[in-house]
């Protein structure tokens, strides 16, 4: 392994970004109370959109040629580390909207859909869904049974798409399908990508309730019926469907890890402060040697969850400027790719390893810190009313999505050992 170009790893932030990242701290304080309140009632919080569309945050790492900021990597990760601080149902929507919804038509798109879709998704007018866990395929999205048909001047989707991320409202979603064998019915051709609006008929949504928590961002059950989409809907190459899944994979495992930054940043404060205040058995909790060990707990899994997620992220720089630029190059830069550039599939086993493993660790220590608040706090963090409650219940759900950490020890474990080693 390299570790020469280290000296690149420059964290220091601009002025630009500084100014961005108090505005999106601006805009975290303004949702603060207004989230707390969703959340007691289960409902979607509908301020999210407007504040963040009011400071550019729903195009954040989006091209500026498509109404985004055009920020890095690195800065948009810092965001959703502040976002994460208010919970993270609301990193969650925006997870859903930008890292696995706006990037991946910023990533495999043609310029035609980029130019009709975009622009109104980073102006709020448009919201971004993922429509690719199946109820018999979480995990292993290879084993989904959702189908497509190619007709004429269409395809005909039909199948099941489930614990879909602002599914309930979005106006805008990719999803993926195996191609149906005409013999048996089933779908055994390779999988293809869809842009699927709004507009489209054969789709019938249904909210998945009574979670545990994730209270104010809601997900959806999608029922594809004979759902008609236009030929110009494909996304990417017929049969890509997979590496476009995967690839939108390292962004929202990146994405919940610069999330979960912000989890432990919150509980490891409000622990802090109650610890500074609470008196127990003569004496202030913060004095107690097993609350400071809590304590000093937090502050290690913090620090070391943010150097992992930021080389994450710029990582993921590397990848998606390398990426850009032979756009500029290749017409036909999708065969080639991923065919035989061999140093665009380094750069993006590269980005896949690292966000594999911050995702991992970081979301591990936001639940283990979580945890340990609520075990500071007592009774009082038993309610949904406490912060460190709310942040227990949303992280237990982030140690399951975009990859069960279980099936990323496997896959980190096997990308150690080499190809032959696969455990799943």
């Amino acid at each position: 392994m390299r570790y020469h170009d280290l000296s690149e790893m420059n964290f220091n932030i601009s002025k630009r970004q500084e100014k961005f990242l108090s505005k999106v701290d601006n805009a975290s304080k303004l949702l603060r109370e207004y989230e707390e309140e969703c959340y007691l009632k289960g409902r979607i919080n509908d301020r999210v959109v407007p504040v963040f569309k009011n400071i550019g945050m729903l195009g954040c790492p989006i091209s500026t040629i498509y109404g985004g900021l055009g920020y890095d990597f690195l800065t948009y990760c810092l965001a959703l580390e502040r976002i994460g601080e208010e919970g993270s149902s609301v990193r969650t929507f925006l997870s859903a909207h930008i890292s696995i919804g706006q990037l991946v038509l910023q990533g495999w798109a043609n310029e035609a859909q980029k130019k009709e879709y975009l622009p109104h998704t980073t102006r709020g007018e448009s919201i971004m869904a993922f429509a690719l866990t199946e109820p018999n395929a979480g995990s292993d999205p290879s084993s989904m049974e959702m189908v497509f048909e190619e007709k004429s001047d269409h395809y005909v989707l039909n199948g099941r798409k489930h614990w879909v991320g602002n599914g309930t409202i979005a106006d805008l979603l990719t999803t993926y399908a195996k191609e149906r064998n005409s013999k048996d019915g089933r779908g055994n051709g390779r999988i293809s990508s869809f842009i699927v609006d709004k507009d489209c008929q054969g789709i019938r949504r249904k909210e998945i309730k009574n979670k545990m928590g994730l209270l104010t961002v809601k997900n959806a059950e999608l029922l594809f019926r004979n759902c008609i989409i236009p030929k110009k809907n494909l996304l990417g190459l017929k049969g890509q469907g997979l590496s476009i899944a995967y690839s939108a994979l390292i962004d929202g495992r990146l994405s919940v890890a610069a999330g979960a930054i912000g989890v432990i940043k919150d509980c490891l404060a409000e622990s802090i402060r109650y610890s500074k205040i609470r008196t127990q058995h003569g004496g202030l909790l913060g004095k107690k040697q097993l609350i400071q060990d809590h304590l000093a707990k937090m502050v290690v899994s913090l620090e070391s969850s943010k150097w992992l997620v930021y080389r994450a992220a710029i990582t993921r720089q590397h990848l998606h400027d390398y990426v850009e630029n032979f756009k500029k190059d290749n017409m036909d830069w999708q065969l080639k790719l991923n065919k035989s550039d061999k140093k665009y599939i380094r750069l993006r086993n590269q980005a896949d390893r690292i966000s594999t493993i911050s995702k991992f660790y970081a979301s591990n220590c936001a639940l283990d810190a979580a945890n340990r608040s609520v075990q500071i706090f007592g009774s009082a963090g038993y309610t949904k009313k406490s912060r460190v409650a709310r942040h227990f219940l949303d992280s237990r759900a982030i140690t399951i999505y975009e990859g069960a950490n279980e099936v990323l020890a496997l896959k980190i474990g096997s990308q150690s050992l080499g190809n032959d080693f696969k455990a799943y």
